[in-house]
């Protein structure tokens, strides 16, 4: 591990020309304090300060094959030597092979593979795909979602990011996905709550009119609004509602996607095989951008003598096609989805449940692999959020001072709305996973001052 320097005076001079300069996403620009960050390895990062955080958001929850793989980092520089960009058009070696390994890991005939530049231009694709495949106009999506910032995306998306984008035009319908810690079907059981669930999606697809339904879409574990994992028999209830249908599944697996659940993908874990998937983050560990659409046999040969009406310059971009072939690669010879299994079964899973004996704060803990969710309340007799929905400002003070009681801790959390989300690189060594859980433990002592015990 490389031992971080302080150099405080290039720390100022970094925030300055950013302050002066960069436009951040989802932010007040006058109430924002960005770190400046001098480097990064492994499971860490660090200021030019020289504090290092533990890095248990994986930045946004993709740096699955950790910081700086020495593999990846290699292979970029090696295909920057060779060839550093070409059109898409073209046959490249190296974006055959990169779709040739992620058509490898995906189930069913999901065999080609579109490129783009991200989660959000993936879900554009999938969905501009399946309208045109199907000649309907409407896409179903949960609330509790997030699919991305583009224009299609962000109206798909559930949670309040929709909000200022939404013009209500765009041919989305959203419906309630299952969460048995909130249930808005009042089930008693994790399977009752799958099984009402399904009935409010079978109700509403009846009132919309099947037949104007093109495609619907879901997180396969929804990531950023929840770590809501399917209850049992849920994703196979879907798929056989949208066969019968006509309707196109789509499957976002851009966060849950590469390991994350501990299987390649978390669809691993349920047994259905959707019609379009799409992914991103973990393929490459975002170390360039890139994304895709794993398209099924059907929907391919809807194309075979029709163009496609899409494209992208930098789609199948050869550094990020070697980045993610060295990625997929090494993930492999390194057993690194293995570890991430080995790791939520056997430290985070059980590290958390005995924290949240330990904090009244802690409501619910859910999760699998790398991917947990800690659910904060006031009172978990009614489970009342420790701050209101989508709360901002003096609202939200609570969660803000746990944020930053665990950065005084050296630990960089997760953080959305009355949740802390426990998202490592699958990379992250049982010590370092111990070391993190010891952080959380003690940060979340602020939490429960604002508690009932």
């Amino acid at each position: 591990m490389t031992a971080p320097t302080a150099d405080p005076q290039a720390g100022q001079a970094v925030k300055a020309a950013d302050r002066a300069h960069v436009f951040h996403s989802w932010s007040a620009q006058g109430l924002i304090d960005p770190l400046a960050v001098a480097g990064a390895e492994g499971s860490y990062f660090w200021d030019y300060d020289g504090n290092r955080y533990l890095d248990f958001s994986s930045q946004l929850v993709n740096t699955n094959i950790g910081h700086q793989h020495p593999k990846v980092v290699a292979a970029i520089q090696e295909q920057a030597g060779k060839l550093c960009t070409v059109a898409p058009g073209f046959a490249v070696d190296v974006r055959s092979e990169a779709a040739r390994l992620v058509a490898e890991r995906t189930p069913g005939d999901l065999d080609k593979i579109f490129f783009t530049n991200g989660g959000a231009e993936a879900v554009e694709n999938a969905v501009r795909m399946a309208r045109v495949h199907t000649g309907r106009p409407k896409v179903l999506s949960a609330y509790r979602s997030y699919h991305g910032a583009t224009a299609a995306a962000i109206n798909l998306t559930g949670e309040p990011r929709r909000w200022a984008s939404d013009t209500g035009t765009a041919g989305v319908v959203h419906f309630f996905g299952p969460y048995p810690y909130r249930s808005n079907f009042h089930a008693e059981s994790e399977e009752q709550e799958g099984e009402r669930a399904l009935e409010h999606l079978e109700q509403l697809i009846a009132f919309e009119g099947p037949q104007s339904i093109a495609a619907l879409i879901l997180e396969t574990v929804v990531g950023t609004a929840g770590v809501l994992l399917p209850p049992p028999g849920y994703l196979a209830g879907v798929r056989e509602i949208c066969d019968r249908h006509g309707i196109v599944f789509i499957l976002d697996e851009v966060m849950a996607g590469f390991g994350r659940t501990g299987r390649w993908f978390a669809l691993d874990h349920y047994g259905v095989t959707p019609d379009l998937l799409t992914f991103a983050k973990g393929v490459n560990s975002g170390y360039v951008p890139l994304g895709g659409v794993a398209i099924s046999g059907e929907i391919a040969a809807t194309f075979d003598r029709r163009p496609y009406p899409g494209g992208l310059t930098y789609s199948g971009h050869p550094l990020a096609c070697a980045s993610a072939v060295a990625t997929m690669n090494t993930m492999a010879e390194e057993g690194i989805v293995e570890n991430a299994a080995r790791i939520g079964e056997t430290v985070l899973g059980p590290g958390l449940r005995e924290i949240a004996g330990r904090h009244p704060s802690v409501g619910e803990v859910r999760g699998t692999g790398v991917f947990w969710a800690l659910e904060l309340v006031k009172d978990a007799e009614t489970r009342e959020p420790l701050v209101p929905y989508n709360a901002s400002g003096e609202a939200n003070a609570p969660m803000a001072a746990f944020a930053a009681a665990c950065k005084k801790r050296g630990l960089w959390p997760f953080v959305n709305m009355n949740r802390t989300h426990v998202v490592p690189p699958c990379t992250i060594s049982e010590t370092e996973a111990k070391d993190g859980l010891a952080a959380l433990d003690a940060a979340l002592a602020v939490a429960d001052e604002h508690a009932t015990a």
